[in-house]
């Protein structure tokens, strides 16, 4: 099959849409399926197998570390030329939305993946415009051939737009780079400081729209110490409120593998994730979880079973939720252990076969196939 991925977001930027754009196409390169990746630029021009399609972008004012791509004549010259069976939207908001016109004037299905709440992200950053963001969102997956939703809360957000064709997609994690194996007792130690101390960590952009001003809500629970694991517009904020916290910067690989094994346990601040990839992450590697009872986390974390899900309304409900895990050592083992059971073959190679084999199928016609053949 002849994929084309119209992408929001790709290398050298990393964030939640570039991870998964990077996997789905690395596995269907590996499975023999051609690939071509439209994103903005600047940054590579392949990836593996596949040529990446640079078009004009701008970045976006206070976040200059995300491009938007803009409308290109580019986007409908590549499409012509590589004659896809099928056009996967990644998150599609502006270059999205380009491609989707472009497939429909050229008579290609579209998968639009929905990845990103922008509604929450506009809220986070004072744009006055919800309606007017929601109507756009709405538009662009009511026109898609089908839309796939990675929860089931942001499912019911589309389908409260009027979007048809909606379906669950859920995202892989990497089960051969996170796992508890790549725990390190002397970077656990360095953490700590001293022996006996819980290391909490968040790992993740730090941003407005993940909410990380509310760990400062843990910046004095007794016996603990907290661990930053990322970057972003407000680590100078975090690091005058937490001046005892650890930061790390970004870490990727095995660097950011022993580091998430090494953690005691993991929180997520942030309620309007559409899936929210690290909470995963933290699955596999081992770690108990603490997350909000919103958006995806919801269908990740059975609460008192595979984690805690805390009231992000109760302003004292995250603090609660620490301490419970701070104080059971016994209940984060179990925990734990559940919740790598519970995603022991949520692969990236089964997820983005579901993807070829259910939801391209589904749009994808034995006579588009004959026509681009």
């Amino acid at each position: 099959m002849r994929v084309a991925i119209v992408t929001e977001s790709f290398l050298p930027h990393i964030n939640g849409v570039t991870n998964t754009v990077r996997h789905t196409a690395d596995r269907l390169l590996q499975t023999g399926h051609e690939v071509l990746i439209i994103a903005p630029g600047p940054g590579p021009d392949s990836h593996g197998g596949a040529r990446v399609v640079r078009v004009r972008s701008i970045s976006l004012p206070g976040y200059r570390s995300f491009s938007v791509g803009l409308p290109d004549a580019a986007v409908e010259r590549a499409l012509a030329e590589f004659r896809p069976d099928v056009v996967h939207l990644a998150s599609p908001i502006m270059l999205g939305a380009v491609g989707l016109r472009v497939a429909r004037k050229l008579g290609i299905p579209t998968v639009a993946i929905y990845q990103t709440d922008i509604g929450a992200f506009a809220r986070q950053y004072g744009v006055r415009a919800l309606p007017v963001i929601e109507k756009w969102v709405g538009r662009i997956h009511r026109r898609s051939s089908r839309t796939l939703a990675p929860s089931s809360t942001s499912r019911a957000q589309l389908a409260a737009l009027g979007v048809p064709n909606l379906h669950v997609w859920r995202r892989g994690v990497s089960l051969d780079l996170f796992g508890p194996r790549h725990r390190s007792a002397d970077l656990h130690f360095r953490f700590a400081h001293e022996p006996g101390q819980v290391v909490i960590g968040y790992v993740g952009r730090l941003a407005a729209e993940k909410q990380v001003r509310r760990l400062v809500e843990l910046a004095d629970l007794p016996g603990t110490r907290l661990v930053i694991i990322g970057d972003g517009p407000l680590r100078a904020w975090l690091e005058q409120h937490l001046l005892d916290a650890t930061f790390t910067g970004m870490l990727g690989g095995a660097e950011l593998a022993t580091a998430f094994a090494s953690l005691d346990l993991f929180v997520h601040p942030g309620e309007s994730e559409t899936f929210c990839q690290t909470v995963q992450e933290a699955q596999a590697s081992g770690v108990p979880v603490v997350a909000p009872a919103a958006g995806g986390p919801i269908d990740l974390v059975e609460h008192g079973r595979t984690g805690l899900l805390y009231d992000p309304a109760d302003r004292s409900s995250l603090r609660r939720a620490v301490e419970t895990l701070v104080g059971d050592l016994e209940l984060r083992r179990t925990l734990a252990r559940r919740a790598r059971q519970q995603i022991a073959g949520r692969t990236w190679a089964s997820v983005v076969d579901e993807l070829v084999n259910v939801h391209y199928a589904a749009v994808v016609t034995p006579e588009r196939r004959e026509l681009v053949a």
